[in-house]
């Protein structure tokens, strides 16, 4: 009984069936006591009434017999009432208590006790009662058989006929007469009253079990194998098992519950999953860190140590933390971790010492409480970094700082330091002075821009903040001087942030020297065209020598002159010295020194000018020339003297080069032509000069560019041509490069920006 009575206590479902069961059995028990008693008194209540009834049509049958004094009437009628199913007694007492009738004979005139029984129920006060209710006339009791049995007393009034019959004549005034008493036997109506008790109880009994049943039916289903099924899987939890999952077959709360657990599940198996990560990440951290890590008690004894310090010093648990480290056989005198174990506060140290092995070795520490539950400090963690290389570093750095601060005063080139928005001087080298003659007092702190003319500054500022590399600028020293410079910039890190480095070199000394190299170029060019040039002034000689003798002539022999003969020939003499005139003025103009300045110009008037000096050279060799000029070509920016003498260059090597193939092969067969080409191409012009010449070999190609190389017999060429032609290019943003096939001749494509509009 204990093990069961235990049972019930630790298990839910039994605690719900065993108070299912009880609230069951007490909610039937008292449904079944007050239907019982509703029966009952309900079936009494039908029974009383039909006494009742009964007692009344006696004394309506019996009234005509006794208004009368019909005794033998009133005996019969009360015999065939008496007749009547489970009427055990018919009887009429009169006002003493003497039973006058009776369908027993036995008990005719037979006198009761006044105070008993029936008469009781009027007699039980002084005067009798004389109205009583239904219930005050009802009683039961027990016949001799043992039987129950209802008796109802109905009392007889008196009535104005009875006082004045000569029957049996009673005062006036006399209200109750004397009384019927019906006895009536209730063996059936108790009988019924058992039988509808025993089935009203089966009926019980059996809701009881067929509830019972449902409800442990469903709690055994719908409560107790979830429940069941719930536990295993929390227990799995518990375990560690995550991966099981409660199958969910009801929409309930008990579904909602093992869908809550599923869930549940899920979510704690992903937390544990990233602690395990988190977990694993700070242990391989702690293992792994590239510092010395270590956990010591109060008495700085080593608790726990990560790999770094294990390789480092090999110690062993329980070691003093100042012996593994430098070998001390007492603590630091100054120790962060013992200031945490006074304050519980993080502490930050940078130590200088001898390491183990007695080499100089600084230190980086920071040390941290650990402590318990109850926030008291147990343990202090120290975390050291060994930063001897970067002090080494450091040292290294300085020194390195000083050679190249050395190294940036004497770099023979200005170096500028300037600042990215304003182009502010914020320092400068020793060279500015010997090149730009301002001190580095006078300079720094003031705008890179003023060593621009001030037409050219906004151009210049924009120019230095978006590109690497400016050539031949022009500056101004601190004399007002002009020179050209190269200008390299780029951006470095300077203290405060990102500046500009300028570096510039001073190439007016070479721009010189090219401009004489240039200058001997030309005078050789000019020294080549010469015979052509004769040619060309020996034609309009010639008109002005043949008219000269006929003018002469005809005045020697005193002959007139027709005007209109005279006109013509003036004006022939006159046109031929304009033509002349200008082919000398051209190579005066060609042959001058110039100064570097480049400008806007159209490329098909550059090609027209320099074939007005070799055109006639090309025509008495019989060499022909093609124009494919494009119509319209925007300009370009050159310096129209040297792009000139870049085309001239060209004509003459294509010059050359024909009559090179025509005199090498006799009967050499194909044309003499030279092919002038100009075309767009987006923001770029393009020049093709082509002749159909023997060619460039193929290995020549990439060095017809290079200074005193020749592809010309020696003495016919001096090999500065090209490379100047190239450098000339250069300067005015463009590119030029040689195409050649053998025995098809060689093209010179140059490409040039279109200049912008400002």
């Amino acid at each position: 009984m204990v093990k069961f009575l235990d049972n019930i206590r630790r298990s839910l479902v039994a605690k719900l069936l065993t108070l299912v069961g009880l609230s069951l059995i007490l909610c039937v028990s008292v449904w079944a006591f007050f239907n019982i008693k509703y029966q009952k008194k309900k079936l009494m209540d039908g029974v009383v009434v039909s006494a009742d009834t009964l007692t009344s049509s006696i004394k309506l049958g019996a009234h005509y017999a006794m208004m009368n004094n019909l005794r033998d009437d009133i005996n019969r009628i009360i015999k065939k009432f008496a007749s009547g199913k489970n009427i055990e007694n018919i009887r009429i007492y009169n006002k003493e208590g003497q039973i006058k009738y009776s369908n027993l004979g036995a008990e005719v005139d037979q006198v009761t006790n006044i105070k008993d029984e029936a008469c009781f129920v009027c007699h039980r006060s002084e005067p009798p009662l004389t109205q009583l209710s239904l219930a005050e006339r009802t009683r039961i009791f027990k016949s001799p058989e043992g039987d129950r049995v209802l008796g109802i007393l109905s009392p007889i009034y008196s009535e104005p006929g009875c006082s004045s019959g000569g029957c049996h004549f009673h005062p006036e005034g006399k209200q109750v007469l004397g009384a019927l008493d019906v006895i009536v036997s209730l063996a059936e109506a108790d009988r019924e009253i058992a039988l509808f008790q025993k089935r009203l109880l089966g009926f019980a009994v059996f809701i009881f079990v067929f509830t019972s049943a449902v409800v442990t039916f469903f709690i055994l289903r719908f409560v107790r194998r979830p429940i069941n099924r719930m536990v295993e899987e929390t227990r799995l939890i518990a375990d560690g098992q995550y991966v099981s999952r409660i199958e969910v077959d009801q929409e309930d709360e008990i579904g909602h519950l093992s869908m809550a657990i599923n869930q549940m599940s899920s979510k704690i198996g992903e937390k544990q999953q990233e602690l395990n990560k988190q977990r694993n990440e700070y242990q391989t951290l702690f293992e792994r860190v590239p510092c010395i890590i270590t956990v010591q008690d109060r008495n700085y004894r080593l608790i726990r140590y990560n790999r770094e310090f294990s390789d480092k010093f090999n110690p062993q648990p329980g070691d003093y933390c100042y012996e593994a480290y430098k070998g001390r056989k007492q603590k630091c005198e100054i120790c962060p971790v013992e200031q945490t174990f006074e304050d519980g506060l993080p502490h930050f140290s940078e130590e200088r010492g001898l390491s183990k092995h007695g080499k100089p070795t600084h230190w980086i520490v920071n040390t941290a409480p650990i402590k318990n539950e109850s926030g008291q400090v147990v343990a202090a963690m120290e975390m050291s970094l060994d930063v001897t290389p970067t002090k080494l570093l450091e040292e290294e750095l300085k020194k390195s700082e000083k050679k190249y601060s050395a190294i940036f005063d004497n770099i023979p080139n200005p170096v500028f330091v300037l600042d990215m928005e304003t182009l502010e001087i914020l320092d400068c080298n020793d060279s500015v002075a010997g090149v730009y003659g301002y001190q580095k007092e006078d300079i720094i702190g003031t705008s890179f821009l003023r060593l621009f003319r001030e037409e050219e500054k906004e151009y210049y500022e924009n120019l230095i903040k978006t590109s690497t590399v400016i050539d031949r600028a022009r500056h101004f020293n601190g004399s007002g001087d002009p020179l050209y410079v190269n200008i390299r910039l780029s951006p470095s890190d300077y203290p405060g942030g990102t500046v500009l480095l300028v570096t510039t070199s001073d190439i007016t000394k070479r721009l010189e020297a090219e401009q004489q190299l240039i200058q001997a170029s030309k005078m050789a060019t000019l020294g080549e065209m010469a015979t052509g040039v004769a040619h060309e002034l020996n034609q309009p000689l010639a008109v002005i020598k043949t008219a000269s003798r006929f003018f002469m002539r005809k005045i020697a022999r005193n002959e007139k002159i027709e005007d209109e003969v005279l006109s013509t020939m003036a004006g022939e003499i006159d046109s031929y010295v304009d033509r002349a005139t200008k082919i000398i003025n051209h190579m005066r103009q060609f042959g001058r020194q110039s100064d570097v300045s480049l400008e806007k110009v159209q490329v098909n008037i550059l090609l027209e000018r320099a074939l007005e000096i070799l055109g006639q050279q090309l025509k008495v060799r019989g060499i022909e020339v093609v124009w494919d000029l494009a119509p319209d070509l925007p300009l370009i920016l050159a310096d129209p003297d040297r792009l000139e003498q870049v085309f001239i260059n060209l004509l003459i090597n294509a010059r050359d080069a024909i009559d090179e193939k025509w005199q090498s092969q006799s009967g050499q067969q194909g044309a003499k032509k030279i092919t002038l080409k100009t075309s767009r191409d987006g923001n770029v012009i393009t020049v093709e000069v082509t002749d159909t010449g023997p060619g460039i070999p193929a290995a020549m190609l990439e060095r017809i560019f290079e200074p005193f190389f020749t592809t010309k017999k020696v003495g016919q060429g001096t090999g500065l041509g090209l490379s100047i032609s190239y450098g000339i290019i250069k300067d005015c943003k463009g590119s030029i490069r040689a195409r050649s096939r053998a025995d098809e001749g060689a093209s010179f494509i140059i490409k040039f920006p279109i200049a912008r509009e400002d």
